[in-house]
């Protein structure tokens, strides 16, 4: 499914050098929101929208000590 992104999206990928299908999820999970919104140049409001329309999932996950998680990529 193909979508039409907004002109601060594309700016955001040039920036990058990469699609933002493929950076945000990365960037998010090393620096968090805040901290990725922030070197984006964008509000947590605007980025959360970004993810909401790239179709990219946040979930949160409390793990105890010693406890590790992992995750895989069903598809390419």
């Amino acid at each position: 499914m193909t979508m039409k992104k907004t002109p601060k999206m594309v700016d955001a990928e040039r920036k990058l050098r990469r699609p933002l299908e493929r950076a945000l999820p990365e960037m998010i999970n090393a620096n968090g929101q805040s901290a990725t919104a922030k070197r984006l140049g964008v509000s947590k409001a605007t980025l959360s929208y970004w993810l909401l329309k790239l179709g990219i999932e946040m979930r949160r996950v409390a793990l105890a000590p010693g406890e590790t998680i992992e995750v895989k990529r069903t598809s390419d």
